[in-house]
């Protein structure tokens, strides 16, 4: 078996993409999901996940509430998700722990960088729940701040799109796919495929980064053994 491209991964689940169409959580693909992620740990490559709630809960959603109310919410949904990847990956063998950048200790840790990668090294895959802990910021922004405070080697965005268009393909049929991109390029032209808070932290901090269809799990694992899957997104 050839050795992994990345040492240390930080994987950005979109929440949408766990929901089962008769409801919030599809256990059965999150299962595919610790297969996967039992596979990477076997080959030696350490995995932090951070997971956002677009199946149970999105600020947008709520109407006149108050922006940091609701994204209040979505930190607390955050986490319902994190407990139940964290049930599925343990029961798939993988040693896994829960930290919360806001305090919750009837059901995770807080939130260390030294802890998380005290995990990592010890071969746990750490889940990061609530985000940033801090209203106004996507946990694709989490995803960017976890991965350079972790040092991970790259970050994964595990998304239901596979990779970063010309144009959105659901509403331009003439849409073609980046085999890369800088964040500059993508920025200007106002692509989104990350949140542009994320796409400016990562371009300021020079961290390499994919945007890829999770509808196959695999994807992760190739990826993280230097496949060339969706789109590559660097400085």
């Amino acid at each position: 078996m050839s050795a992994p491209k990345y040492k240390r991964i930080l994987l950005k689940l979109s929440g949408e993409a766990l929901a089962d169409t008769n409801g919030i959580l599809n256990f059965e693909f999150i299962s595919s999901v610790a297969e996967v992620l039992k596979k990477c740990t076997d080959a030696g490559i350490e995995v932090g996940v951070i997971v956002g709630a677009g199946n149970i809960w999105r600020g947008r959603q709520g109407g006149e509430m108050n922006r940091a109310r609701a994204d209040h919410m979505g930190m607390l949904a955050t986490t319902i998700n994190s407990l139940a990847l964290q049930d599925t990956f343990i029961q798939h063998g993988l040693d896994a722990v829960v930290m919360t950048a806001v305090e919750m200790k009837a059901f995770a840790e807080p939130y260390t960088t030294r802890g998380a990668i005290k995990a990592l090294s010890e071969g746990k895959v750490v889940i990061f729940g609530c985000g940033l802990g801090s209203p106004y910021f996507s946990t694709d922004t989490a995803a960017a701040l976890r991965g350079a405070e972790i040092e991970a080697d790259a970050i994964l965005m595990a998304k239901n799109i596979d990779g970063v268009y010309t144009a959105d393909p659901k509403k331009d049929n003439t849409a073609t796919k980046y085999d890369e991109i800088t964040y500059a390029e993508m920025i200007a032209k106002e692509l989104g495929a990350l949140d542009l808070t994320a796409a400016a932290f990562c371009m300021a901090n020079d961290i390499t980064s994919y945007a890829f269809e999770l509808k196959d799990p695999m994807n992760i694992y190739r990826v993280a053994m230097g496949e060339k899957i969706g789109t590559e997104l660097h400085k």
